[in-house]
Parts: C-alpha cells; structure tokens; sequence
C-alpha cells in the first residue's frame, strides 16, 4: 500500500449502502415520533465558511442566525458568535479577513440577482463597495501568498468574461493581471505570482488547463488530449514547481496527479475508488488535503506534504467534515461536521493533537434529533439495469407496517449530486410522515465518467425513466402506499418534475416544482452573458437552440402541458437570472387551463433558490400543506 493510500477519511458519514432486493422486516409496531412545526425546524441556523483571524482567535462565518445570512466571527475559544453585518434583506457572504487586522472581504447580490459585488467592511463596522458600477459581476479569487495583495475576477469590460486584478489592500487600487478573452477560469494561483492555472470548459465532460506565465504574457496547453477527458487545476505545490490537478484521463473517477512544470511530466498523486474533488496545501506548505467524493459524502484526508504520511487527527462523531481550513501558523484546524439529524456545526482543534471542539449547536434546541431519521444509500436496478443509487429517508412512523405517502425528490444540474447530510426540507416533510428518496438518476455526478455521461441528449427520458422506476424499489419497501407517490426537484429537478406529470402523466401522483425548467428554447437562448464560458457545454449536453429547435420542444414540458393531469405545486423566485419567472408562470397558466389544481408562489426577493427564512417558511410550508392535500402522508395525523 502506497503513503498516498494510507489515509482514509477523518470519519465516514452514518449511513449504510444497500442494493434494494425485497421487502425489509418492519418493527412490530409504529413509533410515535413528536411532530414540529416549519418554525420549529427553521430556527435551526445554517452556517458555512471558515476563515481564521489574523491573530487566530476567531473564525469568521456565514450565518442565517437572523433570518437573512449575515457575516459573524466565532470565537476559537467559545462563546456565542458575535454578529459583523446587519444585512435584512440581501444575503452576505463573507470572504476572507485582512492579514494584518480583522477588516473582512464579502460578497453580496441584490435579492438573488447573483450580480455580486464585493465589499470591504471597516473596523468601524462601515463598508465599501470596491467594484462598483452596474450589470457587473465580481469574485474574490484569494489573498496572494506574501498578503500584500488580493486577487479578484470582474466582468465589467466584458459582460460575458471575468478579466483578473491583483488589488492593493490600503486604496483598492488595481493592476490588470490577465484580460480574459478565451473564456478562462483562474483556478490557482503560485506563490510568486508568476504562474496562474486556468481552465478552460469544451463540453462537461471534456475540459482543460493552461498554465499562463505572467513574465511572457503567454498561456500553455499543459492537458493535451484526445477525446473526452476532465482536467482541473487544484493547487500549485509551495516551491511553484509543479500544478496539482485532478484528472479522469484513463480512469472512470477523477484522481490527484502532479504537473510539473519544468518537464512537462505527470505522475500519479492519489487514485481512490472515488472522485477526488478538491485538493489543496496550507499556507505553510506543509499539510496536503485532499477531500474524495465517497458515495455522496466527503472524505477528508490529511497529509504531511513532505514525507506523505497522513496527519493523526483527533475522534471525531460520525458525520461529514466540510470546509476544513488550516490555520497560517499551522497550529489549528477548523471544519464542519454534518449529518443526517445535524445541520453543519463548526469544529476546532490542535493539530498538534488533543479532542475537536464544538462552537456551535446549530440545530433548533426545539427539536429532539432522535425525532428525526437518519439517512440511508440505497441502490436498486432501474428499467434497462443500470444501477441506480440514492438517499432514502424513512420516517419512523414506517415502523409497523404503516402505508406511507412518498416523494422522489430530483437535485438540480442536470449534472449535481443528491448527498447525505441535513435538510430542513427534507427532514420537515420526513417528520411529518413522508417517504422520501432523493434520486441520483443517470447523469448525476459522482459515480463516474460513464455514468455521467448517460442522460446527455436524453434529458426527461432515460433519466425520467429512472425516477419511474425507483417508484418500484419504494414500493418493495413494504412502508410505500403504490397509489401515493409524487415527485419533487428544483432547478434541473424542477425540470424533471414538470417532465414527468407531462410525459409519464400517470405515474406520480403530485408534483412539486421548485423554479424548474419548462421551455428549454428560452432558457438555453436567455443564459446569464457570463456563463459564456460553459455555452456550448450546455449547448453540447442538452441542444443548441439555433439547431435543435425540434428536439428542444419535444423535451421541454411547456409545449405539452396538454397533458399534465396531476396538481402541480409551482415556487418561483422574482429575480432567478437562471430561469426566468416568465418559464413558471406560462406553466402554471398551461396547467390551469387544464383544470387541474395548481398553486403558485412566486418570492420577488428571491432567485434561484430560497436563501431568506420568511420566504423558506412560507414556500416550505405549502410544500407541506400541498402534500397534505393532494397526497396524504398518513391517515389520522394531528399536527401543531
């Protein structure tokens, strides 16, 4: 066995993996779990983002402790988070501290419009905005290694491309590092700011790097290839000698090879059975992290850069770590543990060794975690074989014998991933006694390259079929009522629900659709200007509106809503830049003149998701009320 194989994840999620053959053993009788409220479930916070002070006292975090996600420093030795931004109606996500004193960079959209511009905000609690100007958007890109200057990417020279700063920290003045006109994306930078790592995007299955050296002015092709292969930049090495990348090249799965860049000579790094999906060094140089998606959840691995050996760390509970960051003297690690009954809370510890940490309980003090389920990896054959896998929460009132309402729920992309981990959404609806089964259908990331690749130019039918499918693998579960099955997703999941009360109009009972895809003609053709970059991909995977016209109308669910026969559950957000309002409300108006049941809500200060708890509250809750109605979850059931 190879050092690079030595490590295995700091701690694997609690789940269990099983290929769905028949009908499990049910308890003798059903456990009566106590049953909260949307309010209650909401006051859980979410919180992401870690990044040390200057000093190593505080974490700086995201936080949705207020209802909208706010800026908020944790203290490494404990305490309540103390709160920085005052934001009620607009998200803000913070950044990075200053090195020297504790000004932080973020970055905030208006109502969802993901138009970002980043602000520095003052000791004294004022802020700056220091890309200004309108129809722009702007990213932090990281502080350079020596903290004299930070880098950030716009789009304001051209709408569809994102030109590098480097930007000094005292006036904000900036010096142009690359004008992009290739549709590069800045994916690393060396220590001695000579080199950047760009990638570039040919279809989603087929993408390159190139190294670009500042002192010629000049970007190399450093992953030449032929056919389809995936090739990210992750971290330049501390000496600037060699390129971390991940690559599928002659692989199913996505694994760690080193670049370098003197010889042009590429070795093997680490190659799990997994996709690698992030690899980076700490400041020092010394710690290599290396995070490996493992069946929708994340294994972390830590290494000694030098001598390759994995770092000892601490007994950490069972859940999944996220966001780990080292800190700058090496002496801390920060991270967030989540799991299937806990929303992410932040850890901390000594590298050096001793027991992590908890700085916070995220999870509303109201409900009890024995109250809610924990999640399960569960396979099962779908129509033509291929083997299918997914996330199936059970609610305890399963227990018995009880025949239960279910819901297949479909993530966004069409590429994403459904993953093991807390969701208010999902946790709600699973107390209140329904099924649910997030689907990682074909297509879906993750399981690798082939699988990967099965739904492209088959969208809302091969795919579809899988999610008809799994309707027979809940069924088997004995806990299923056959006649009470529905279908949920949002954005490309959206789509997916829209697709199936159009094309397989018998086969769920409802459907929910979360700001979904309904006329793929419009869609492809009003992409926001700065996803030029990955046009074609899309155009690639899904159609080219100029050529595929035909093909793009039969598959979009707008040009058959004749035959929705199902109530439709619509929640759309006023400002989605992705898909437009106009998308939902022509299906539901479609649906309606049908006669059959819709409800629409439609958030004007939203956009392609929900981030603010009033309008989760509102939309959450008719997701609810709207299952209740029309599916059922369980007879009898007396709700707060």
């Amino acid at each position: 066995m190879t050092p690079q194989t030595l490590c295995r994840a700091l701690l694997r999620a609690a789940t269990t993996a099983v290929l769905f053959t028949g009908t499990p053993a049910l308890a003798a009788a059903p456990k009566q779990v106590p049953q909260y409220t949307i309010e209650d479930f909401l006051a859980t916070t979410n919180m992401n983002g870690a990044n040390f002070s200057p000093d190593g006292t505080k974490i700086l975090v995201n936080s949705d402790a207020t209802g909208v996600f706010n800026a908020y420093a944790v203290r490494v030795a404990g305490g309540e988070p103390k709160q920085l931004t005052t934001s009620t109606t607009n998200a803000i996500t913070a950044r990075a501290y200053f090195p020297n004193d504790e000004r932080f960079l973020y970055a905030s959209d208006q109502g969802g419009n993901e138009l970002t511009h980043l602000f520095v905000q003052a000791i004294d609690g004022t802020s700056q905005d220091i890309t200004p100007g309108t129809e722009l958007k702007a990213d932090f890109v990281g502080w350079a290694h020596d903290k004299k200057s930070f880098f950030i990417t716009t789009n304001e020279r051209d709408k569809r491309y994102f030109d590098l700063y480097e930007v000094e920290p005292e006036h904000f003045g900036r010096t142009l590092v690359l004008q992009n006109d290739e549709g590069y994306d800045v994916a690393a930078i060396s220590r001695d700011k000579r080199w950047l790592a760009l990638g570039k995007i040919v279809t989603d299955h087929d993408t390159n790097v190139y190294l670009y050296d500042r002192d010629t002015k000049a970007a190399k092709l450093i992953t030449e290839h032929t056919g389809e292969e995936s090739w990210q930049a992750q971290d330049f090495a501390p000496d600037g000698k060699s390129l971390y990348l991940t690559t599928d090249h002659e692989s199913e799965f996505a694994h760690l090879v080193k670049y370098d860049v003197a010889s042009n000579a590429i070795e093997d790094v680490e190659k799990p059975a997994w996709d690698v999906q992030n690899a980076y060094f700490s400041h020092s140089g010394r710690y290599l992290v290396v995070g490996v998606n493992a069946d929708a959840r994340t294994d972390l691995h830590v290494y000694d850069a030098t001598t390759k050996r994995p770092v000892r760390l601490p007994k950490l509970p069972a859940g999944d770590i996220t966001a780990l960051r080292i800190s700058d003297d090496d002496k801390k690690m920060a991270f967030y543990l989540n799991g299937s009954r806990s929303p992410s809370n932040l850890y901390v510890c000594d590298l050096g060794g001793g027991d992590a940490k908890q700085l916070t309980q995220n999870l509303s003090p109201k409900i009890d975690p024995e109250a809610l389920v924990e999640a399960k990896v569960v396979r099962f054959k779908s129509f033509d074989g291929v083997e299918i896998p997914g996330i199936l929460y059970t609610p305890q009132q399963a227990q018995g014998g009880s025949k239960l309402a279910a819901l297949v729920s479909v993530h966004g992309g069409p590429g994403g991933q459904s993953r093991v981990g807390y969701s208010a959404l999902t946790q709600y609806l699973v107390n209140h006694g329904y099924v649910v089964y997030a689907i990682n259908n074909r297509g879906s990331s993750g399981y690798g390259k082939t699988f990967f690749k099965l739904d492209d130019r088959k969208h809302g039918e091969s795919d579809l079929d899988d999610c008809v499918a799994s309707k027979k693998m809940l069924i088997d579960t004995g806990a299923v009522d056959p006649n009470r099955i529905g279908i949920m997703g949002g954005s490309y999941g959206g789509y997916m629900v829209l697709a199936a009360l159009a094309y397989r109009p018998q086969e769920f009972a409802i459907g929910v659709d979360l700001f979904g895809v309904a006329n793929w003609l419009r869609t492809l053709e009003s992409i926001p200007s700065w996803w030029e970059s990955e046009r074609k991909a899309l155009y690639a995977e899904i159609g080219d509106p100029t050529t595929d016209s035909e093909y793009l109308k039969r598959i979009s669910p707008l040009f058959h809503a004749k035959d929705i026969q199902k109530p439709l559950l619509v929640l759309q957000g006023a400002n989605d830049p992705r898909v437009l309002q106009v998308e939902s409300d022509e299906i539901v108006a479609a649906v309606k003149a049908n006669g059959v049941a819709v409800q629409y809500i439609v958030f004007p200060d939203e956009g392609h998701g929900f981030r603010n708890k009033k309008n989760q509250q509102q939309g959450y809750k008719a997701v609810l009320d709207f299952c209740d109605t029309y599916l059922g979850a369980i007879a009898n059931v007396d709700r707060r």
